[in-house]
C-alpha cells in the first residue's frame, strides 16, 4: 500500500509539472523551458531522462495548441510547412547530441537560451501587432526550423523557446509567432521521441504523467492567450524566460 501511495504521489507530481508547463506553452508559446528544471530540481529526475520524457509530452501539447490556434486562425500554414522541413532533421541531430553532452552543459545551455530569448523579447518592445503579417523566404525559414529543431530537442524545450523570440525579432505578430511555435512542436517532438526510444533513454511513467498534465494546461493556456492584450503577452514571455534562465545559469555557475 505504501508503494502504491508513493507511486501515486510521484505520478501526481509529474502531472502538476506538466500542467504548469502546458499552461505557459498554451498561453505564451514558451513553457517547456520550465518543465525540465521542475523535473530535475523538484522531482529528482535525471536531466537526460527528463528531456526525453518532456519531448514526448510536447507531442500532446503540440496537438492541443495547434488545434486551438488553428481554430482562431492564428497559424500561417504556408510558413509552418516550410519550418517543418528544417525542424525534423534538426530534432534528430539534437536528440543524438543529448547522449554525448554532459548534463551541466545542458543546464547551462537551457539557461543561456532562456535569458537571451527573454532579453530579445523585451528589446522588441510591446507595440501592437502589424495588420499584415510579414512573409519570410523559404531558405531562411528552413534554417530557422533547423536551428529550432536542434536546440529544442537538445535542451528539452520543445521548440517555442527558440522560435517565438526569433519570429518576434523578425517582426511577426506575437499570436502568429506563438501559433507557429505550437505547430512546430509536432515534428520536433515526434522525431526526437523516435530517436530517444531507439536509444533506450526513456521513461513511460514520467512521459505519460507529463502528457496528461500538459494537454490540460495547454488547452487552458491557449484559451487565455486569445483574451489577453498583445503587450501583456510579450511582457509575460520576457519575464518568464529571464527568471528561469537566470536561475539555471546561476545554479550551474554555483
Amino acid at each position: 500500500m505504501d508503494l502504491e501511495a508513493t507511486l501515486l504521489s510521484v505520478f501526481i507530481m509529474y502531472l502538476a509539472c506538466g500542467f504548469l508547463a502546458g499552461a505557459l506553452i498554451g498561453c505564451i508559446g514558451i513553457g517547456g523551458v520550465v518543465l525540465v528544471p521542475l523535473l530535475v530540481y523538484f522531482g529528482g529526475v535525471d536531466i537526460k531522462l527528463a528531456i526525453s520524457a518532456a519531448m514526448f509530452a510536447y507531442i500532446i501539447s503540440g496537438l492541443v495548441g495547434t488545434f486551438i490556434y488553428a481554430q482562431s486562425k492564428s497559424i500561417q500554414w504556408s510558413m509552418a510547412l516550410i519550418l517543418f522541413i528544417g525542424a525534423a532533421p534538426g530534432a534528430l541531430l539534437g536528440s543524438w547530441l543529448v547522449a554525448v553532452i554532459h548534463a551541466d552543459y545542458l543546464k547551462a545551455l537551457i539557461g543561456v537560451l532562456a535569458v537571451l530569448s527573454g532579453v530579445q523579447t523585451l528589446r522588441g518592445g510591446v507595440k501592437a501587432d502589424h495588420i499584415n503579417t510579414p512573409t519570410l523566404a523559404n531558405i531562411p525559414l528552413i534554417g530557422i526550423g533547423t536551428i529550432t529543431g536542434v536546440l529544442s530537442s537538445l535542451t528539452g524545450t520543445g521548440g517555442p523557446l527558440v522560435l517565438v523570440p526569433l519570429l518576434m525579432w523578425l517582426r511577426l505578430p506575437v499570436l502568429v509567432a506563438i501559433g507557429l511555435s505550437q505547430a512546430i512542436q509536432l515534428p520536433i517532438a515526434t522525431f526526437a521521441t523516435m530517436a530517444n526510444l531507439m536509444a533506450g533513454n526513456f521513461s513511460w511513467i514520467i512521459a505519460i504523467g507529463l502528457a496528461a498534465g500538459i494537454s490540460t494546461g495547454s488547452l487552458i493556456g491557449a484559451k487565455v492567450a486569445h483574451r489577453l492584450p498583445t503587450a501583456t503577452l510579450k511582457i509575460i514571455v520576457a519575464v518568464v524566460l529571464t527568471l528561469v534562465g537566470g536561475f539555471l545559469f546561476v545554479d550551474v555557475l554555483a
